[in-house]
């Protein structure tokens, strides 16, 4: 069934105003466009409209959704999109109440990040060709990314002057232009040191740049080129499963606290805000203790 010009109208009166007042992408104001019209077919099939909805109807919607398969993360953004939609038409007098007012939203398990077991990280560490000035750039971002636990974009736009070899730190600007010290540790100050030594001078010419791992044509690498390198690495390590570019600073993160580090530590070194977010990494952790005693505790 189409969706009324007046509806229509409606709609696009809200998504303008999201627009003006928030400046959301085209591809986000599609969305909410896209939730809204399925709604208002849904409401037309039944003799309902967007501008009289009823809890209910909403409900009963939300439901309908859920028997047809949606996903809990589905039905989420879609309350979250008729949420938004009628603080709007309340807030404009076009509603007197908001229908969705009283409705929780659907609890949503967290994903737990994928990570390497101890084994992988050395396999995938022994995968660039030391021999190729290449090879030796990247075995060393990689021994950063593990020792360090940086986000990928952190690591692509370091500059020489962030890193002090003499106090084996790092100096990191973060989300938000926050900034942090990160220890780099001994394996990865060994690395850095020779590739400083062998490998740098070989990709780009003295003064000509201030990026730390330059790309072949001695400018900052993009994520994108330097993920392309973890997963041919990972290919030549043996490492089948699937990787994302966030799974060394997972990997970092899950295999301190497996080893007893603090949980605010932990949040201290991957620059996190809150404390709330490091703590998914305490139920890797946990899945990998909870592995372990089934493997081998007699009554496992």
């Amino acid at each position: 069934m189409k969706v009324s010009g007046e509806e229509e109208r409606l709609i696009e009166a809200f998504t303008d105003t999201l627009w003006l007042e928030q400046g959301l992408s085209d591809h986000t104001l599609a969305a909410y466009r896209s939730d809204l019209r399925g709604f208002a077919r849904w409401l037309a099939a039944r003799g309902g409209s967007l501008s009289s909805a009823r809890r209910d109807q909403v409900l009963a919607y939300l439901g309908a959704r859920m028997e047809e398969g949606a996903r809990p993360r589905t039905s989420a953004r879609l309350l979250s999109s008729l949420r938004r939609f009628y603080r709007y038409l309340v807030r404009e007098g076009g509603l007197e109440e908001d229908p969705t007012a009283r409705i929780d939203s659907p609890r949503l398990a967290r994903d737990l990040p994928g990570t390497l077991t101890e084994a992988e990280v050395e396999a995938l560490l022994d995968a660039p060709d030391l021999s190729d000035p290449l090879g030796l750039r990247d075995r060393t971002m990689l021994e950063f990314l593990y020792a360090t636990g940086l986000r990928v974009s952190e690591l692509v736009t370091l500059v020489l002057p962030q890193v002090n070899l003499n106090q084996g730190v790092v100096r990191v600007t973060g989300k938000g232009g926050k900034e942090r010290l990160v220890p780099l540790g001994e394996e990865a100050l060994h690395w850095l040191s020779r590739y400083l030594r062998e490998g740098r001078p070989e990709l780009v010419a003295p003064g000509r740049t201030d990026a730390l791992f330059p790309s072949r044509r001695g400018r900052f690498m993009t994520r994108q080129t330097f993920w392309h390198a973890i997963r041919r690495h990972a290919r030549r390590a043996g490492i089948e499963r699937h990787l994302s570019p966030h799974t060394l600073r997972h990997s970092f993160a899950t295999h301190l606290l497996n080893h007893g580090a603090d949980l605010r530590v932990v949040q201290m070194l991957l620059g996190h805000t809150s404390l709330s977010t490091t703590q998914i990494y305490t139920h890797v952790a946990r899945e990998r203790l909870r592995a372990l005693h089934q493997r081998h505790h007699p009554r496992g």
